[in-house]
């Protein structure tokens, strides 16, 4: 497995660990940023954190059918992983602000189904994937992502996350912002603000 501190240092390489003012796409505000996007853009980086990750969902998850993630964070973490693991993976996206299906994807009845992400910080992407398969009938089997920045405060999904790495980030709302941030100016790179 890969160290935390081998990972903070892959994170830092690649610019996926950035520093400001930022405002996630749960709305919380953080002096910290993890843009995985930077880190996948890197796949001969993101290798070793990768397969890291799929070795703890292969020892969670026995049985997986099919790998949902949800656009746009959760869609090339999720061709990997479905790679790595060599189960179909597929991803929702955005319609009218909720979580649909497109492109002919499907979720057979019954089917377990694993939801992989980024980064989870409060859980609201995850939990809105849920709904998607309970609308299929399908069973939900857990959560991953490469990055768990959830805090008890934060954080609404009640089950066990499988993750590469915790990292303890300060979130906070929009009226408890502390000085420091309120002089920065705002960032806001979560796909949910995407027109």
């Amino acid at each position: 497995m890969l160290s935390h501190k081998k990972s903070l240092s892959i994170l830092k390489k690649t610019n996926a660990l950035l520093e400001g003012h930022f405002v996630l796409s749960s709305g919380l505000h953080s002096p910290k940023y993890i843009q995985c996007a930077k880190l996948l853009s890197y796949p001969y980086l993101a290798k070793d954190i990768c397969e890291s990750l799929a070795k703890k969902i292969k020892k969670n998850f026995k049985k997986i059918d099919l790998i949902l993630a949800p656009a746009m964070g959760g869609v090339i973490i999720g061709y990997e992983i479905g790679r790595l693991l060599k189960k179909e993976t597929i991803f929702c996206e955005r319609v009218d602000g909720k979580f649909k299906l497109r492109r002919g994807f499907n979720i057979s009845k019954n089917s377990r189904v694993l939801i992989i992400e980024d980064v989870i910080t409060t859980g609201k992407s995850s939990l809105e994937c849920v709904k998607l398969i309970k609308k299929f009938k399908a069973k939900h089997l857990g959560f991953a992502s490469i990055i768990n920045r959830s805090s008890k405060k934060s954080l609404r999904i009640k089950s066990k996350i499988i993750s590469h790495l915790k990292i303890e980030v300060p979130t906070y709302k929009k009226n408890e912002l502390p000085n420091e941030l309120r002089n920065i100016k705002i960032t806001k790179p979560g796909s949910r603000f995407l027109k």
